[in-house]
């Protein structure tokens, strides 16, 4: 149940965009609170929907058993992905357009079918997807300095900011999304390392997750749907003028600059 409670939070979350990170969202939702905080997500996507914005897609965050014990969940959550999220491979993301952003790389899928079943398998979603990508994920919070709960981090739409895809996919067969390694780098420095059984075992069992999920809340995942299954290893502060690299091994690479266009 929404509660004008609700309605307030959402909107002190979509004023910090402009006017900067908030406190936690103690005053309203506790910090387990997984029902009201995707109230609020609901309602800010709602909001953002209304204004024109566009959902491509969805993006599992909390993948990572050892991040779910920090903040004291047993279970991942999603963020909703917009049009205006996506930032073109080896392109600029203006550091004056983030609050305190971190990058994290990722295996991102694209699917061809709609999955409405609330029982979806890792099999099932494997014969949906198009095409998987290389990924790297912007993350930021609207919480000032990342002291988030889990209510906080979904209320914020999953501390989502925005996105990078290897401009060529890959079909899937054939490829190993399990032990794939992971390197990022910024600035040429290894800064980050991981394996594609960091997104909750298996970045196909992220997807399921987040079908079977986003389908009891009858609001499935659709074909062209992009799909960020979670954080392969550390997410790494960015600093302005970074330049942002992620290689997946077997699938892909793809990068972007922290920077403003100067062409602009």
């Amino acid at each position: 149940m929404v509660s004008n409670m609700h309605d307030d939070l959402a909107r002190r979350l979509r004023a910090a965009y402009h006017e900067g990170a908030v406190a936690p969202l103690r005053d309203g939702l506790e910090p387990t609170d997984a029902a009201g905080a995707y109230a609020v997500q609901e309602i800010n996507t709602r909001h953002w929907q209304a204004e024109g914005r566009r959902i491509v897609g969805r993006k599992a965050g909390l993948t990572a058993k050892a991040v779910q014990k920090q903040l004291g969940v047993d279970q991942p959550d999603f963020g909703t992905l917009f049009a205006d999220m996506r930032i073109a491979d080896q392109g600029r993301l203006d550091p004056a357009m983030t609050l305190q952003p971190k990058a994290e790389a990722e295996i991102a899928l694209v699917l061809s079918r709609d999955l409405p079943d609330i029982a979806t398998t890792r099999d099932e979603v494997a014969d949906a997807v198009s095409s998987v990508h290389a990924a790297i994920e912007i993350v930021d919070s609207r919480i000032a300095d990342w002291k988030i709960t889990f209510a906080d981090t979904v209320a914020d739409n999953g501390s989502s900011a925005f996105f990078v895809l290897a401009e060529a996919g890959l079909p899937l067969a054939g490829l190993d999304l399990w032990t794939c390694g992971m390197v990022m780098t910024i600035n040429g420095e290894t800064v980050s390392l991981g394996a594609g059984a960091a997104a909750l075992g298996h970045p196909l069992e992220a997807a399921a997750w987040l079908a079977r999920t986003l389908a009891e809340r009858g609001d499935p995942l659709r074909a062209g749907d992009v799909l960020l299954t979670g954080a392969l290893g550390p997410m790494v502060a960015l600093a302005p003028g970074d330049r942002v690299r992620a290689i997946v091994g077997g699938i892909g690479e793809c990068g972007f600059t922290f920077a403003r266009d100067m062409a602009r």
